[in-house]
């Protein structure tokens, strides 16, 4: 069984019910309070440690945190693939763990490393037999997937094969596997995995077309932080378990008061970067033959009262640079790593 099988499997009354709280106003995925470890006593290993996040309708939200930060088990755990030591999921204001049925009704998802399609069938009927499995009637949906052929340039392979296809058209037919049967909430991870820069932007417009005219609710997992900003109106941060921000993509590319700057002088020397790094101002520090260089991300009265510290101490600045963040730097500072 697939991985976008096994999540809709749970979704074959959806014919019968429309979504879960569709019309109540609850968040499209509400979790609090999640915990999941994985053995016992010294060797026990906390993957999720007490995450809390919503999810409003018709908004993309990013998962993001170096590996091992624990989004896998957070994912499966919203799912329903494992099964959490402690807290509570909601789809759709209705309980997960209460009524898995109810709740994944409206739900799919395209996860890393599973197979989301048959090989052996062709891409059109990956589509079909994915949404009769959602408990959709496939030609009631056979216009949208044609638009969904034609929108992820898949048209001109429906009857080929998925087996026959190169590895980022087989991305794409997972993608549209996922959204066949019509659900109104879906979790991607790494959907671009695979996929040449035109075919990730094509994926990527088509994610925001769907979330604007279908009132799509996307959850998205992705190591490429260009498609996080590019989609994503907010972004979950895990680190060790834990979240460790939870805002728009404009909060934390810095809208806020702060000044991001580098600063190079031949007066740096390896003393100094070392007293200069325990300021709560700078967030790095560098070496190099004939000085070295300190970056800063300071309000106004933090970066006056640096500069007048560098002052006393003598130091002439050779070069002064504004650094303008990208999310991969937010990222890094957030949590303590350079690996995405």
């Amino acid at each position: 069984m697939t991985a976008s099988e096994s999540v809709a499997e749970a979704s074959a009354e959806r014919a019968a019910e429309s979504g879960p709280g569709a019309a109540s106003g609850e968040p499209a995925v509400a979790v609090d309070g999640l915990r999941k470890t994985f053995g016992t006593g010294e060797g026990a290993v906390t993957a999720v440690d007490g995450v809390a996040f919503e999810v409003e309708r018709g908004s993309v939200v990013g998962l993001l945190g170096p590996n091992g930060a624990g989004k896998t088990t957070l994912i499966k755990s919203v799912l329903g693939m494992v099964l959490p030591d402690e807290g509570e999921v909601r789809i759709g204001g209705v309980d997960a763990r209460a009524s898995p049925r109810a709740a994944y009704a409206d739900v799919d998802a395209m996860l890393e490393g599973a197979r989301n399609d048959y090989w052996r069938l062709t891409v059109r009927e990956n589509l079909r037999y994915f949404a009769t499995v959602s408990g959709v009637d496939p030609d009631s949906v056979a216009a949208r997937h044609d638009r969904l052929l034609d929108r992820l340039d898949l048209a001109a392979k429906a009857d080929v094969p998925v087996r026959d296809l190169s590895r980022g058209m087989k991305q794409k037919v997972s993608l549209a596997s996922v959204l066949a049967g019509g659900a109104g909430v879906v979790f991607l991870d790494e959907p671009t995995l695979g996929l040449d820069v035109e075919s990730s932007r094509t994926l990527q417009r088509e994610l925001r077309r769907l979330v604007a005219e279908e009132d799509l609710t996307v959850v998205l997992s992705s190591h490429d932080m260009d498609v996080v900003e590019r989609v994503c109106d907010r972004v979950v941060v895990m680190a060790d378990g834990r979240v460790v921000a939870d805002d728009s993509v404009d909060a934390l590319l810095g809208t806020d008061d702060s000044h991001r700057l580098e600063l190079a002088s031949a007066d740096f020397d390896s003393d100094l970067l070392a007293v200069l790094s325990e300021r709560g101002a700078v967030v790095g520090t560098e070496r190099f033959d004939g000085g070295g260089r300190v970056e800063v991300s300071a309000d106004s009265d933090e970066l006056y009262a640096l500069l007048a510290a560098l002052d006393d101490r003598g130091v002439t600045l050779d070069d002064v640079r504004s650094v303008e963040r990208d999310l991969e730097s937010v990222f890094v500072d957030l949590t303590g790593t350079g690996e995405p």
